[in-house]
């Protein structure tokens, strides 16, 4: 594959330009017909045809999802024919392949094989002690192993600043509510990543922190004043810009009233205020203008309802191109042979938008030339010269035990007692786990409470009996039998519920409505067993498995209090340094190995039982 470094722009025609401004999702692909939105056969190798569209509509880039991601040889095979057929192409411009890998609850890669860290929160509750040495340790691991699978675009970090406990989906993908921190440690995470060659995308411009609505499934408005929203959402991007110039930022389909009020008409015939993803004067007028930002700007996924439920899909694209946009990420869907003519019937119409001089031609060139700078700038082809090179590269990388480390670190220098404050310390010893327990454990569900009470077996040193409720198990007649024969009760619940971008996107809408009814009753029992907990007498530990926000309504049924801001386990929830790092972590804690250190990055109320 040619790696071609001269710094010469190529000339390209109006089509090309706007091939290189597309990055689609082949998330799933169908070879046989299905009716529109059916298909869910995960695309974990190329078919010919869609080689052929990348190579004949000189296509920028490609968004890889978990659903493409199985096993390491499968992986670099895929990105090679992904960039065989790019760089085959009349402009032999190489792909950005990118990835949703902020660590924590969004990440793509199984957790088993690939380090995947306990996310953004949990480095802000080390930031106390350890300022930004976790965000830089982060960032520099998830790109040494993204880079030899051949992803060269990773959308992180997210410099929210979440500053909304309801916020449905970023609270713990935000480091914290404090813009400085924010700022901080997502300079420190950018500068880690580009360092090794890693373009960092960060998102959600023009800040995603204080909304009550996911924009998967509408579209979030932020009230603030523009005095507030450069104060705290718009600090993080004009400081990171400015110290780090990262390679991309992502826009956020939501609308700021205060930067731009002007309105559209929807689909629906209803007049609407323009969001940020299709906002000149928050593209070009904020972002360009104001916070000097000279890099690619790349639109969240144009299929999210934010955007789809208004906008057809081809005015999305050209509406957020006459914004200012760069790159349209997923603007069409092609999962079957019937949908692949939309990608050339979208470039006509965009085409004709630029005739029309609706996207101004000059406007379309320098997108053009910001874009190859970008690809000349970063070496996005693998230095490896042969498949068996790149993988045996790869599996050197990929969950190294340096890495692992790391990510155990981590885990544990974020875990916080938030209850007791630390001032009595005799008072903790009584929660410490001693010889010979009997535990119950009150997880969310049976992969939780096996990683929790696997690890606890793995670090006691006596033998402890160990007793599960799972919240999903539907008879709870034997639970006060369980309460009683208890020593030592340990709760967990994760709050606010699953959001699209934990599970990975858009094609999950109909799954969102079950998980919600799941949660629902999760909540409901977890809400019934507590005081009955408190009414055995038992000594009772209660860990916030997510947000800490939940800590107010749950704290007070409980002697000790820890957060760990993550919850995830890997495919084998018993594994020990194979993905499980935040259980590994709460066992030390909770066997007195070792001190919860963290400190909450965010504010919560505490209310006394």
């Amino acid at each position: 594959m040619p790696n071609s470094h001269s710094n010469k722009i190529p000339a390209a025609s109006v089509k090309q330009m706007l091939g290189q401004k597309l990055m689609l999702d082949l998330r799933y692909y169908c070879e046989k017909p299905v009716a529109a939105g059916r298909c869910k056969t995960p695309m974990t190798k190329l078919p010919p045809e869609l080689a052929k569209l990348i190579r004949d509509y000189d296509i920028g880039g490609i968004i890889l999802f978990a659903e493409n991601l199985d096993n390491i040889q499968q992986i670099v095979q895929l990105n090679r024919d992904l960039q065989q057929a790019a760089t085959s192409s009349p402009l032999q411009q190489p792909l950005f392949i990118g990835i949703d890998q902020e660590g924590g609850r969004v990440a793509r890669l199984p957790r088993s094989l690939a380090t995947s860290f306990s996310g953004n929160m949990a480095i802000g509750a080390t930031y106390a002690e350890h300022g930004t040495r976790f965000a830089s340790e982060v960032g520099k691991v998830l790109a040494a192993e993204l880079l030899p699978l051949g992803i060269n675009v990773n959308f992180a970090p997210t410099v929210d600043v979440n500053v909304n406990p309801d916020n449905p989906v970023i609270n713990v993908r935000a480091f914290s509510e404090d813009p400085h921190q924010v700022a901080e440690l997502g300079a420190a995470m950018t500068q880690a990543m580009q360092q090794q060659g890693m373009i960092a995308a960060l998102k959600h411009f023009p800040g995603h922190g204080d909304t009550a609505v996911d924009s998967h499934l509408g579209l979030p408005i932020v009230e603030h004043s523009a005095e507030q929203i450069r104060q705290v959402d718009l600090y993080p991007y004009q400081h990171i810009i400015q110290q780090q110039n990262p390679g991309m930022i992502m826009t956020a389909h939501i609308q700021f009233p205060a930067l731009d009020d002007s309105t559209f008409v929807s689909k629906q015939g209803e007049v609407m205020i323009k969001p940020a993803t299709l906002s000149r004067k928050i593209l070009h007028g904020v972002l360009r203008q104001e916070l000097g930002y000279n890099g690619v700007i790349v639109t969240d996924a144009l299929d999210m309802a934010g955007i789809s439920k208004f906008f057809t899909h081809t005015e999305a694209v050209i509406q957020t191109f006459s914004a200012g946009a760069d790159i349209a990420l997923m603007p069409v869907k092609l999962q079957q042979p019937a949908e692949l003519p939309a990608l050339a019937a979208l470039l006509e119409q965009l085409s004709q938008a630029v005739a029309d001089n609706i996207i101004p031609k000059a406007e379309l060139a320098a997108s053009y030339q910001r874009i190859i700078k970008l690809k000349q700038q970063y070496p996005l082809l693998p230095k490896a010269n042969s498949v068996s090179e790149q993988v045996q590269q790869a599996t050197a990388a990929l969950g190294s035990l340096q890495h692992r480390a790391s990510e155990l670190a981590l885990a544990q220098a974020a875990i916080t007692q938030v209850k007791p404050p630390h001032t009595d310390a005799a008072n903790d010893e009584q929660l410490i786990i001693k010889k010979q327990q009997k535990l119950l454990l009150i997880m969310p569900d049976q992969a939780k409470a096996s990683a929790l009470a696997a690890s606890l077996a793995y670090y006691s040193k006596a033998a402890l009996t160990i007793d599960i409720i799972s919240l999903q198990q539907t008879d709870i007649s034997d639970v006060a039998a369980k309460i009683a024969k208890a020593d030592v009760v340990i709760s967990g619940f994760i709050s606010p519920m699953q959001s699209l971008a934990d599970i990975g996107g858009m094609d999950d809408m109909t799954g969102i409505r079950t998980i919600a009814a799941a949660y629902q009753r999760q909540k409901t029992i977890f809400e019934l067993l507590l005081p009955k907990v408190v009414a055995a007498n038992k000594p009772h530990v209660y860990i916030s498995l997510r947000a800490p926000y939940d800590i107010s309504d749950y704290g007070q049924y409980a002697d000790l209090v820890l957060a760990t801001y993550a919850y995830n386990t890997a495919e084998d929830p018993t594994s020990i340094d194979a993905g499980n790092a935040t259980y590994q972590a709460l066992a030390q804690v909770l066997l007195g190995q070792i001190k919860a250190g963290g400190q909450l990055p965010v504010s919560v109320k505490m209310s006394q039982h």
